[in-house]
Protein backbone atom coordinates (compact mmCIF):
# COMPACT_ATOMS: atom_id res chain seq x y z
CA UNK A 1 0.00 0.00 0.00
CA UNK A 2 2.82 2.40 0.86
CA UNK A 3 4.44 1.63 -2.50
CA UNK A 4 1.22 2.50 -4.36
CA UNK A 5 0.82 5.86 -2.66
CA UNK A 6 4.51 6.66 -3.10
CA UNK A 7 4.33 5.94 -6.84
CA UNK A 8 1.20 8.07 -7.24
CA UNK A 9 2.73 10.91 -5.23
CA UNK A 10 5.85 10.83 -7.40
CA UNK A 11 3.69 10.96 -10.54
CA UNK A 12 1.94 14.13 -9.40
CA UNK A 13 5.21 15.45 -8.03
CA UNK A 14 6.75 15.10 -11.50
CA UNK A 15 3.88 17.11 -12.92
CA UNK A 16 4.47 19.80 -10.29
CA UNK A 17 8.17 19.96 -11.18
CA UNK A 18 7.34 20.41 -14.86
CA UNK A 19 4.92 23.17 -13.92
CA UNK A 20 7.55 24.99 -11.86
CA UNK A 21 9.93 25.02 -14.81
CA UNK A 22 7.50 26.49 -17.34
CA UNK A 23 5.85 29.84 -17.80
CA UNK A 24 2.05 30.06 -17.86
CA UNK A 25 -0.98 29.61 -15.70
CA UNK A 26 -1.31 26.70 -13.30
CA UNK A 27 -4.64 25.46 -11.95
CA UNK A 28 -5.20 23.10 -9.05
CA UNK A 29 -8.50 21.21 -9.10
CA UNK A 30 -10.63 19.17 -6.71
CA UNK A 31 -13.62 17.10 -7.78
CA UNK A 32 -16.11 14.41 -6.82
CA UNK A 33 -18.09 12.30 -9.25
CA UNK A 34 -20.53 9.48 -9.98
CA UNK A 35 -19.04 6.32 -11.55
CA UNK A 36 -20.61 3.70 -13.78
CA UNK A 37 -18.24 0.79 -14.42
CA UNK A 38 -18.07 -2.72 -15.82
CA UNK A 39 -15.65 -5.31 -17.19
CA UNK A 40 -15.63 -7.03 -20.57
CA UNK A 41 -13.74 -9.46 -22.75
CA UNK A 42 -13.84 -9.98 -26.51
CA UNK A 43 -17.30 -11.59 -26.33
CA UNK A 44 -19.39 -10.07 -23.54
CA UNK A 45 -19.68 -7.29 -20.96
CA UNK A 46 -20.74 -7.76 -17.35
CA UNK A 47 -23.59 -5.86 -15.70
CA UNK A 48 -22.50 -2.36 -14.72
CA UNK A 49 -21.96 -1.19 -11.15
CA UNK A 50 -22.18 2.27 -9.63
CA UNK A 51 -19.68 4.00 -7.37
CA UNK A 52 -17.94 7.32 -6.93
CA UNK A 53 -14.59 8.99 -7.42
CA UNK A 54 -12.72 11.74 -5.58
CA UNK A 55 -9.79 13.42 -7.27
CA UNK A 56 -7.27 16.21 -7.45
CA UNK A 57 -5.45 17.63 -10.46
CA UNK A 58 -2.68 19.98 -11.54
CA UNK A 59 -3.15 21.66 -14.93
CA UNK A 60 -0.33 23.59 -16.64
CA UNK A 61 -1.15 25.87 -19.58
CA UNK A 62 1.26 26.02 -22.54
CA UNK A 63 -1.04 28.53 -24.25
CA UNK A 64 -4.63 29.69 -24.01
CA UNK A 65 -5.66 26.56 -25.97
CA UNK A 66 -3.41 23.77 -24.70
CA UNK A 67 -2.38 22.44 -21.31
CA UNK A 68 -1.23 19.21 -19.70
CA UNK A 69 -3.10 17.84 -16.70
CA UNK A 70 -2.01 15.27 -14.12
CA UNK A 71 -4.74 13.72 -11.94
CA UNK A 72 -4.82 11.61 -8.80
CA UNK A 73 -8.15 9.81 -8.34
CA UNK A 74 -9.66 7.42 -5.80
CA UNK A 75 -11.72 5.34 -8.25
CA UNK A 76 -14.47 2.87 -7.34
CA UNK A 77 -14.88 0.30 -10.12
CA UNK A 78 -16.37 -3.18 -10.38
CA UNK A 79 -19.37 -5.01 -11.81
CA UNK A 80 -22.71 -6.55 -10.74
CA UNK A 81 -24.15 -10.06 -10.99
CA UNK A 82 -20.85 -11.88 -11.17
CA UNK A 83 -20.13 -15.28 -9.62
CA UNK A 84 -18.02 -16.51 -6.72
CA UNK A 85 -17.31 -20.08 -5.66
CA UNK A 86 -17.09 -21.28 -2.06
CA UNK A 87 -14.67 -23.93 -0.80
CA UNK A 88 -17.15 -26.70 -1.71
CA UNK A 89 -17.37 -25.59 -5.34
CA UNK A 90 -20.84 -24.02 -5.13
CA UNK A 91 -21.32 -20.83 -7.17
CA UNK A 92 -23.21 -17.77 -5.92
CA UNK A 93 -24.29 -14.59 -7.68
CA UNK A 94 -22.61 -11.51 -6.22
CA UNK A 95 -21.42 -8.00 -7.04
CA UNK A 96 -17.76 -6.99 -7.04
CA UNK A 97 -16.21 -3.75 -5.78
CA UNK A 98 -12.71 -3.05 -7.10
CA UNK A 99 -11.02 0.14 -5.92
CA UNK A 100 -8.07 1.84 -7.58
CA UNK A 101 -5.83 4.84 -7.17
CA UNK A 102 -5.78 6.15 -10.74
CA UNK A 103 -3.18 8.49 -12.24
CA UNK A 104 -4.08 9.90 -15.69
CA UNK A 105 -1.75 12.27 -17.57
CA UNK A 106 -3.81 14.09 -20.17
CA UNK A 107 -3.43 16.64 -22.93
CA UNK A 108 -6.08 19.33 -22.57
CA UNK A 109 -7.51 21.33 -25.50
CA UNK A 110 -9.44 24.46 -24.44
CA UNK A 111 -12.01 25.76 -26.91
CA UNK A 112 -14.96 28.11 -27.22
CA UNK A 113 -15.05 31.90 -27.49
CA UNK A 114 -13.68 32.28 -23.94
CA UNK A 115 -11.80 28.94 -23.81
CA UNK A 116 -14.11 27.69 -21.05
CA UNK A 117 -14.77 24.32 -22.73
CA UNK A 118 -12.11 21.61 -22.65
CA UNK A 119 -11.41 18.24 -24.26
CA UNK A 120 -8.83 16.04 -22.51
CA UNK A 121 -7.22 12.75 -23.53
CA UNK A 122 -4.30 10.58 -22.55
CA UNK A 123 -3.13 7.40 -20.79
CA UNK A 124 -3.86 6.38 -17.23
CA UNK A 125 -2.33 3.95 -14.75
CA UNK A 126 -4.50 2.46 -11.99
CA UNK A 127 -3.00 1.00 -8.81
CA UNK A 128 -5.17 -1.63 -7.14
CA UNK A 129 -6.17 -0.80 -3.55
CA UNK A 130 -8.56 -3.66 -2.77
CA UNK A 131 -11.28 -5.89 -4.22
CA UNK A 132 -14.14 -7.75 -2.56
CA UNK A 133 -17.39 -9.47 -3.31
CA UNK A 134 -20.48 -7.81 -1.84
CA UNK A 135 -22.52 -10.90 -0.90
CA UNK A 136 -20.02 -12.43 1.55
CA UNK A 137 -17.56 -9.58 1.99
CA UNK A 138 -14.74 -11.84 0.80
CA UNK A 139 -11.42 -10.13 0.08
CA UNK A 140 -10.46 -11.18 -3.48
CA UNK A 141 -7.63 -8.70 -3.98
CA UNK A 142 -5.06 -11.45 -4.56
CA UNK A 143 -6.85 -12.54 -7.73
CA UNK A 144 -6.42 -9.16 -9.43
CA UNK A 145 -3.47 -7.58 -11.21
CA UNK A 146 -1.84 -4.86 -9.12
CA UNK A 147 -2.03 -2.33 -11.96
CA UNK A 148 -4.55 -1.35 -14.62
CA UNK A 149 -3.45 0.54 -17.73
CA UNK A 150 -5.65 2.25 -20.30
CA UNK A 151 -6.78 5.41 -22.05
CA UNK A 152 -8.91 8.25 -20.67
CA UNK A 153 -11.04 10.80 -22.50
CA UNK A 154 -13.09 13.66 -21.08
CA UNK A 155 -15.03 16.77 -21.99
CA UNK A 156 -16.21 19.56 -19.73
CA UNK A 157 -16.91 23.21 -19.13
CA UNK A 158 -15.59 25.71 -16.59
CA UNK A 159 -17.77 28.47 -15.17
CA UNK A 160 -15.80 31.43 -13.74
CA UNK A 161 -16.77 32.37 -10.19
CA UNK A 162 -13.96 34.89 -9.67
CA UNK A 163 -10.56 35.73 -11.19
CA UNK A 164 -8.97 32.76 -9.45
CA UNK A 165 -11.86 30.33 -9.00
CA UNK A 166 -13.90 28.28 -11.49
CA UNK A 167 -16.67 25.73 -11.07
CA UNK A 168 -16.42 22.88 -13.58
CA UNK A 169 -18.56 20.02 -14.84
CA UNK A 170 -16.97 17.09 -16.64
CA UNK A 171 -17.80 13.80 -18.33
CA UNK A 172 -14.87 11.37 -18.30
CA UNK A 173 -14.46 7.87 -19.69
CA UNK A 174 -11.74 5.27 -19.12
CA UNK A 175 -11.07 2.19 -21.23
CA UNK A 176 -8.61 -0.41 -19.97
CA UNK A 177 -6.24 -2.30 -22.25
CA UNK A 178 -4.56 -4.58 -19.68
CA UNK A 179 -6.04 -7.74 -18.10
CA UNK A 180 -7.42 -7.07 -14.62
CA UNK A 181 -6.84 -10.68 -13.48
CA UNK A 182 -3.50 -12.19 -12.48
CA UNK A 183 -4.39 -15.58 -13.95
CA UNK A 184 -6.73 -15.76 -16.93
CA UNK A 185 -6.81 -18.73 -19.35
CA UNK A 186 -9.40 -17.12 -21.62
CA UNK A 187 -9.60 -13.80 -23.49
CA UNK A 188 -8.34 -10.65 -21.79
CA UNK A 189 -10.74 -8.98 -19.32
CA UNK A 190 -10.54 -5.19 -19.10
CA UNK A 191 -12.08 -2.38 -17.07
CA UNK A 192 -14.23 0.41 -18.42
CA UNK A 193 -15.61 3.33 -16.46
CA UNK A 194 -17.58 6.50 -17.18
CA UNK A 195 -18.13 9.31 -14.70
CA UNK A 196 -19.94 12.60 -14.24
CA UNK A 197 -17.83 14.96 -12.14
CA UNK A 198 -18.21 18.36 -10.53
CA UNK A 199 -15.43 20.35 -8.94
CA UNK A 200 -13.51 23.56 -8.39
CA UNK A 201 -10.39 24.89 -10.10
CA UNK A 202 -8.07 27.31 -8.30
CA UNK A 203 -5.64 29.49 -10.27
CA UNK A 204 -2.20 29.21 -8.68
CA UNK A 205 -0.11 31.24 -11.12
Amino acid sequence: MRKIFLTAALALGFTAVVVAQKKGDVEFGLNIGYNNSTISNSDVSADSAIGFNVGGSVDYYFSDRWSIKGKLIYDQKGWDNGFIEDSDGFSYVTDFNVNYLTVPVMANWHFGSKRNWFLEFGPYMGFLLNAEDVRFGTDVTDGFSSTDFGLALGIGVKIPVSDKLKLFFEYEGQGGVSDIFKVNEFSRVTNSRSSLNVGLNFLLK
